[in-house]
């Protein structure tokens, strides 16, 4: 994983900016504490950083916290409606933590990520789908069934795909909270750094 993570470092300090639209493009990031930046100042949460990256940039990009910390699928899909409410460009969806957490039926969870797609899809909103894994403690037959859902959604049509939101930061202790789950301030960089160059490509997409 070092490898592609370094080009995305590279990317987002050296590449040249894509956007300068007279109107910044909207883009909705739909997630949970991840997103919400759960046991981090304000400043140092993934919104805050990946919108001081784009500004960094000069991409025309807002990006809109919609993130919830604590929700599982089925609580951002009751939510979708509201947060739509903004009137966002493009989506970035990440979820699915919490269901892993609390060993909730992946059956379920794809249930619920495949009705926020389709409502996405009716707005015709572009669609960054970050992935995740359930919890190696819920035994592997889970962990299969589970990641199994997020590989089947990939393959939705118009959807851009982001394999892991945690990717380079899950299991290295230097990048994460004292609970092992959330990232630090230098595991936010980590992960903005990879989403810089997919943001800008859903941005293409509007």
């Amino acid at each position: 994983m070092i490898f592609p993570l370094l080009l995305a470092c590279l990317w987002a300090v050296f590449a040249p900016s894509v956007f300068a639209a007279d109107r910044p493009v909207r883009i909705l990031a739909l997630g949970d504490s991840l997103t919400a930046g759960y046991g981090l100042a304000h400043a140092d949460g993934f919104v805050p950083r990946l919108q001081a990256a784009l500004d960094a940039r000069g991409d025309a990009i807002t990006i809109l916290d919609g993130g919830v910390s604590g929700d599982t699928s089925t609580d951002a899909l009751a939510r979708l409606d509201w947060a739509l409410g903004d009137k966002p460009d493009a989506v970035i969806v990440e979820l699915g933590g919490n269901d892993g957490l609390r060993g909730l039926d992946p059956a379920r969870m794809e249930q619920n990520l495949t009705a926020i797609l389709d409502r996405l899809r009716q707005a015709h909103l572009p669609v960054l789908l970050s992935g995740m894994y359930a919890p190696p403690n819920m035994g592997a037959g889970y962990g299969q069934s589970f990641r199994a859902v997020f590989e089947r959604l990939s393959h939705r049509p118009g959807i851009l795909w982001d394999p892991f939101f945690l990717d380079g930061v899950a299991a290295h202790p230097a990048l994460e909270q004292a609970d092992h789950i959330h990232p630090n301030p230098a595991g936010v960089a980590v992960i903005v750094a990879r989403m810089v160059p997919l943001v800008e490509t859903l941005a293409r997409g509007t």
